[in-house]
């Protein structure tokens, strides 16, 4: 797996945690060990931004998530996952465990999305946050 991160929020973080839990999350969805993902952490200026820009709303959110090669969990195949942008001061109100966790969790959020995952619909939100939050304590348990 290779994982690119970026932070130009200008905020410290333990980059080296949110590229080791997408790796994990990525391991975890069965993806070949050749998969790529990149990783930006902005702030909320640049998070409002690409918020209108790609999702037509205002105002900044905490993740967003752009898939590449429309990879499926395991997929035989390398690929580009995709991008994951994180906006850790936007974050960090809705963060009950603390920022770093906070991202930690919107980290596998983005990359599953970009495996195809959404929650639009109950019964899908109820699948995909389950899914997240068992990577997650997986991922704290190692």
């Amino acid at each position: 797996m290779n994982v690119e991160l970026s932070n130009e929020s200008g905020i410290d973080l333990i980059e080296s945690d949110l590229v080791s839990v997408a790796e994990f999350a990525m391991q975890y969805m069965g993806l070949h060990e050749d998969c790529d993902l990149a990783i930006s952490v902005v702030d909320e200026s640049r998070m409002s931004e690409l918020h209108e820009e790609w999702m037509d709303l205002k105002g900044p959110t905490d993740v967003l998530s752009f898939p590449m090669d429309e990879l499926e969990p395991h997929s035989p195949l390398p690929g580009i996952v995709g991008d994951i942008v994180l906006c850790p001061q936007f974050a960090q109100a809705q963060a009950k465990n603390g920022l770093e966790s906070e991202l930690h969790l919107l980290t596998i959020h983005g990359v599953l999305h970009c495996l195809g995952y959404d929650h639009v619909e109950p019964a899908e939100e109820k699948a995909m946050f389950d899914l997240q939050e068992s990577i997650l304590l997986k991922w704290q348990s190692r």
